[in-house]
């Protein structure tokens, strides 16, 4: 922590992207203060007593959805539109190889996850219109809360994207992931508050304790995970070019348990909250019992969201390590993994402990995200409903991304001064 604080203070393009992604944090914020015009705030926030699945809703959008800002729809839509792409990239072969052309091809894929951003924007801001005519200030024109409201969310989550695109572009940390903390970090002064009310009310401090035990061992359990590493032992050859010689030196290759770190966390949460949102639009009884199955308490949510886990960390782990690619890169430049020969018994190899780690990730990601609903229904103790598992992993997997990323800056810029 010195050390960032030191690099804060002595390097200024370290200081430069923190005060820029400070900046655009508090643009974010206070874009979350601005309403759309035509909703009867005082109803609105009676809405919120109904269901947990608008709280679990409105803790990723850090209050905006509750105040019905013009940020009401945070980050979600920009993240469906990245899961529906990469998912695209494995079935569509046009947009395999664009993904295969370099920088190149990035910026064009990178270009039709905006389109479709808006897009699903548009879409789920009609579908709220609809869902709030409940909520609609007396003699306020329906079609103007439509037109107004379509207009204002679409264009809220637009700039939204664009202040997460700018802050990892320009900044410290992963513009979509960050903002999402920021909304999580946003609401623990209400879960505090709600829990002292608890208590002063009579419910039972020690099921309080027991809660806060439980939260801080998670704590524990998911750093421990998130940084523990399987790390696989190469040699290089000593190699003779000209005069020189290269090589002859003993390095390995660090594999993480949990090698999708926070992603598929965040993937499975708004894959599944997107149909439990349109769910909340449709008046039918039915759909109104699914829409309770699949809200973050319901027992098909939990179901879905194991599945889901396991699908996104096995899937994420698959299109971002490749075994054959970097058996290939070992074997190019005289290496080789201690005990093992080069070329397709190393990647057989690498794909074997690959996917063994990423089977121990999995299962500790879908466990632990059922322990907030177990210890809750024991404690009774709902103030932190919102605050389960996944926010957890989030803060904790971001947390622990953003200062590994400036603890890299400050190495980088240690060596640059050596060398300078």
């Amino acid at each position: 922590m010195l050390n960032i604080v030191s690099g804060f203070l002595n390097i200024a393009d370290l200081r430069k992207k923190m005060l820029f992604t400070l900046g655009m944090i508090i643009l974010f914020r206070l874009g979350g203060h601005i309403p759309v015009a035509g909703i009867d705030l005082l109803k609105m926030e009676r809405l919120f007593t109904q269901g947990n699945i608008l709280n679990f809703l409105d803790l990723f959008t850090g209050g905006a959805l509750m105040r019905f800002s013009v940020f009401a729809m945070g980050i979600v839509p920009y993240i469906n539109a990245s899961i529906i792409m990469q998912l695209l990239q494995v079935v569509v072969p046009q947009l395999e190889e664009l993904a295969k052309e370099g920088e190149a091809g990035r910026k064009r894929i990178a270009s039709y996850t905006r389109y479709l951003t808006v897009v699903l924007a548009a879409f789920q801001a009609f579908g709220m219109s609809f869902w709030l005519r409940g909520v609609m200030l007396e003699n306020y024109n329906f079609l103007f809360f439509l037109i107004g409201t379509v207009v204002a969310l679409t264009a809220g989550t637009t700039l939204v994207m664009w202040f997460s695109e700018l802050i990892t572009d320009k900044g410290i940390g992963n513009g979509a992931s960050l903002l999402i903390f920021i909304g999580i970090v946003s609401r623990l002064p209400d879960y505090i508050g709600q829990t002292v009310t608890l208590v002063q009310g009579g419910a039972s401090l020690i099921g309080v304790i027991i809660l806060m035990a439980a939260f801080l061992a998670m704590l524990v359990a998911i750093i421990l995970v998130q940084e523990a590493q399987r790390r696989i032992n190469v040699q290089y050859a000593k190699r003779i070019v000209g005069r020189k010689m290269y090589g002859g030196q003993s390095t390995y290759i660090p594999l993480r348990i949990n090698q999708g770190g926070v992603i598929p966390i965040i993937f499975a949460s708004s894959v599944l909250l997107f149909p439990a949102t349109i769910a909340q639009f449709i008046p039918n009884p039915l759909v109104q019992k699914m829409a309770g199955l699949l809200s973050p308490s319901g027992s098909l949510y939990m179901l879905f969201y194991f599945a889901l886990i396991f699908f996104f960390t096995y899937f994420y782990t698959a299109i971002t390590f490749n075994p054959k690619e970097l058996a290939e890169n070992i074997k190019k430049y005289g290496g080789f993994v201690t005990g093992i020969r080069p070329g397709k018994p190393t990647a057989d190899y690498l794909e074997y402990t690959i996917t063994r780690l990423t089977l121990v990730g999995a299962v500790f990601l879908a466990t632990i995200a059922i322990i907030p609903t177990i210890v809750e229904g024991l404690t009774h103790i709902t103030s932190f409903q919102g605050l389960g598992s996944t926010s957890l992993l989030i803060v904790v997997g971001v947390a622990l991304d953003l200062v590994r990323q400036i603890e890299t800056h400050l190495v980088t810029r240690q060596y640059e001064g050596l060398l300078a």
